[in-house]
C-alpha cells in the first residue's frame, strides 16, 4: 500500500497560525494533524503500508522534512517528499508524487480527518470515502446506484442531488491507472473553469472506462479549514482517546482543577488553574491563575490570568488579558 498526502498548501484560512508552520503540523490532541491522519489511514489499510509521499512546499524546510519522515517511519512506512511548485489543483498535486503510485493507492489531503469503523476493502476498484451533510452545496458530491455504486461526481450541486460529500481520501486498486489520467489531463490541458486540473475529472474518466467506485462511508468526519473548525476537531479527539493516558508524567500541577479530556504534554507547569475539558497544552507551557476550556495551547507558551475558551495560541506566546476567544500566533506577547 502507498500513501499520497498533498499538503502544499498556504493555510490561509488559519492564519496567524501557519505563518510559521505548514497547517497540517498544527497539533490536535498533542500530536500534529498529518500524524493523526496517516495513523488512522493505516489502521483501516488492514495491510503494510510502504511509501507516504507527501507532496509539500519547497518552502517547507529541512525541519518539516525530517518530522514528515519521521511520521511515515512510526507506521513502519518511508516517507518521501515532492514538490508542487505552482499551485495547479488537485489533480496536479495527486501526480507531482506519480512515483510511488503503483498498485494499491490511497490519496488523502491534509486537511482532514476521520473516524471510521470499515476495514479497507483492497478487493475494489475504487472507493471514494464520504460523509452525509445538512447542505451539500458546498461540496463535491456522489451519486450511487441500486448496486451502491458511485454513478456520478458533482462539484457544489446547486439543486439537491445527494447529501453523500467526498471528504478527500480516495482508495485505487491500480496507482498506476489513476497515474495515467492525471497526466492525460495535464499532457492536454483539461483545466476547469478557474484554470486548475481536478481530480474528480480523473475519477469520471476512470468511471467511463469500467472502472467501479464504491463509496466508503465514515463516521464523522472533521475538518481542519480554520481556528473554529480546528479547536473543534481537537475537542471530538480527546473524547476518542479520553481512555488513554494523556497526562504526561513530567507534567507539575499545583492548586488546579484538572476537568478531563485533556492532553497534557511534558514539562507542562499548571497553578491555581481550571483547565478542561477539551484542552490540549503542548510541551513547556505554563498556565496560572487562569481558566481554559475547549482550546489548544502549543509549545513553550505561557497565560497568566486569564480566561479562554475556544482558542487557539500558538508557539512561545506570553498572554496576559481577560478575552474570551482568542486566535494568536507564534512569538506574540500580549499584555
Amino acid at each position: 500500500m502507498n500513501i499520497v498526502i498533498p499538503m502544499a498548501g498556504m493555510g490561509k484560512r488559519m492564519r496567524p497560525h501557519t505563518l510559521t508552520v505548514p497547517k497540517p503540523l498544527i497539533p490536535i490532541a498533542g500530536k500534529p494533524i498529518i500524524q493523526r491522519l496517516v495513523e488512522d489511514i493505516a489502521k483501516v489499510c488492514g495491510e503494510k503500508v510502504n511509501n507516504i509521499g507527501f507532496v509539500i512546499g519547497r518552502n517547507f524546510g529541512s525541519e518539516v522534512e525530517n518530522t514528515l519522515k519521521a511520521i511515515a517511519k512510526s507506521v513502519g512506512a518511508e516517507g518521501k517528499m515532492y514538490y508542487q511548485d505552482e499551485a495547479l489543483g488537485t489533480a496536479h498535486a495527486v501526480l507531482c508524487a506519480g512515483e510511488i503510485m503503483k498498485g494499491n493507492t490511497v490519496v488523502a489531503f491534509a486537511d482532514t480527518l476521520f473516524k471510521a469503523d470499515f476495514v479497507l476493502d483492497t478487493s475494489k476498484d475504487g472507493i471514494i470515502w464520504v460523509q452525509k451533510v445538512a447542505d451539500p452545496s458546498a461540496f463535491g458530491v456522489v451519486k450511487v446506484n441500486d448496486t451502491n455504486e458511485i454513478s456520478d461526481f458533482i462539484e457544489k450541486p446547486k439543486d439537491f442531488v445527494s447529501d453523500l460529500a467526498i471528504i478527500g481520501i480516495y482508495y485505487f486498486r491500480e496507482g498506476d491507472f489513476l497515474k495515467n489520467e492525471l497526466q492525460y489531463l495535464i499532457d492536454n490541458d483539461i483545466k476547469d473553469k478557474v484554470g486548475e486540473y481536478q481530480l474528480t475529472v480523473a475519477l469520471e474518466n476512470m468511471k467511463s472506462k469500467g472502472v467501479k467506485f464504491i463509496p466508503g462511508q465514515v463516521t464523522e468526519w472533521l475538518d481542519c479549514g480554520n481556528k473554529d473548525a480546528t479547536v473543534f476537531t481537537n475537542q471530538r479527539y480527546l473524547e476518542y482517546i479520553k481512555d488513554t493516558d494523556l497526562v504526561s508524567n513530567s507534567a507539575i500541577i499545583e492548586n488546579s482543577v484538572i476537568i478531563p479530556p485533556v492532553f497534557i504534554g511534558e514539562n507542562v507547569k499548571i497553578k491555581n488553574s481550571i483547565v478542561g475539558p477539551h484542552v490540549s497544552l503542548g510541551k513547556n507551557s505554563a498556565i496560572e491563575n487562569s481558566i481554559l476550556k475547549n482550546a489548544i495551547v502549543q509549545t513553550n507558551s505561557k497565560i497568566l490570568d486569564s480566561n479562554l475558551k475556544n482558542s487557539m495560541i500558538g508557539n512561545f506566546v506570553i498572554f496576559e488579558d481577560k478575552p474570551n476567544d482568542v486566535s494568536i500566533g507564534d512569538y506574540n506577547t500580549i499584555k
